[in-house]
């Protein structure tokens, strides 16, 4: 990966338009005041114009130039209520139901992305990720094949001599305890994600345990889940189970499992469950230099992501280019 520039060559061949739910945040107006001296994604603001404005010159940045609309008065309000009841007829959605659910930021975004207007969502910065990723599993839905939403993260770290290491993990933010045939689905979304950011995915099915060290049930899972995925994913490198140190130390996997094309040499790791996922990103995060960009939502039929509420003007700008370029 050489940085954003190659997501942004990829962006300015096909401009896009990204709908930002929290359009009176100072983070997401800062980030998109700077999208706005570029030509290569358009922010839509959600928001009251006036209030949206007024926060704007609070916050003392320029977004003249930027989409706002109010879920209060936007001529095709009918037109997206009618086409939610349709989505959502299984449950007997009625108008007055789905005009209460669409003035919602959160909704009113993910059906902006349904009906064309923007070709992605970034919410978050005040609400949780159930907020974010509810509406997209009611409107937008998963991928066909795909049967869960999942996550990753890209972690990238520079070196002094300029080199940039850039690795994948998943799922670390979504499903908390996943199946065999869930880990072999996430690992082939992870692996897609990894790609477009420039990794060649070699993926580690992550235990405490490698290829029979150790006995448990977890480990029959992660081994039940390789099995899954190398045969839903042939075309993909894949090993495990394997404890972490033979996944990236070659001296280590050339005493545990010599024979693997992954060990020793893993880019790509798939966590057994949210509990060691989560804890193993942040300790690359705040412990190995790593930046972790993320939680990238995968296996949806539109991108849409999720900030932390956490998050600065910088990671709010960073994860709009990665969520428009995975449109």
């Amino acid at each position: 990966m050489a940085g954003f520039g190659a997501l942004i060559d990829i962006l300015k061949k096909d401009p896009k338009k990204i709908v930002f739910t929290e359009g009176t945040d100072h983070r997401i107006i800062e980030a998109s005041s700077r999208l706005l001296g570029s030509d290569f994604l358009q922010p839509i603001l959600i928001g009251k114009e006036s209030e949206v404005k007024e926060a704007a010159e609070d916050a003392g940045f320029n977004i003249r130039g930027a989409v706002i609309i109010d879920p209060d008065n936007y001529d095709r309000f009918d037109e997206m209520c009618e086409l939610f009841c349709e989505l959502r007829k299984s449950k007997g959605v009625t108008m007055e139901q789905a005009a209460a659910t669409c003035k919602q930021a959160n909704y009113f975004g993910t059906m902006l992305v349904k009906m064309g207007v923007a070709d992605a969502l970034l919410g978050g910065a005040t609400y949780s990720t159930a907020d974010t990723v509810r509406p997209a599993l009611q409107v937008i839905k998963t991928k066909p094949g795909n049967s869960i939403v999942s996550s990753c993260f890209i972690m990238v770290r520079n070196s002094a001599t300029g080199d940039r290491e850039v690795l994948a993990m998943g799922d670390c933010a979504i499903n908390i305890k996943p199946s065999a045939d869930e880990l072999a689905e996430i690992a082939g979304e992870t692996a897609a994600c990894a790609k477009i950011f420039g990794i060649d995915p070699k993926i580690a099915m992550l235990s405490y345990s490698t290829l029979g060290s150790g006995k448990g049930e977890d480990v029959d899972k992660m081994r039940e889940a390789t099995a899954k995925a190398k045969e839903r994913y042939p075309e993909l490198d894949i090993e495990g189970e394997l404890q972490f140190d033979a996944a990236v130390s070659p001296r280590v996997a050339k005493t545990k499992c010599p024979d693997s094309s992954v060990a020793g040499h893993a880019n790509t790791f798939i966590f057994p469950d949210i509990n060691a996922g989560n804890i193993g990103y942040k300790i690359a995060q705040r412990l190995g230099g790593f930046d972790a960009y993320g939680p990238i939502l995968l296996g949806l039929n539109a991108p849409i992501n999720d900030l932390s509420r956490g998050c600065n003007a910088q990671e709010v700008y960073s994860m709009a280019i990665i969520t428009a370029a995975l449109a």
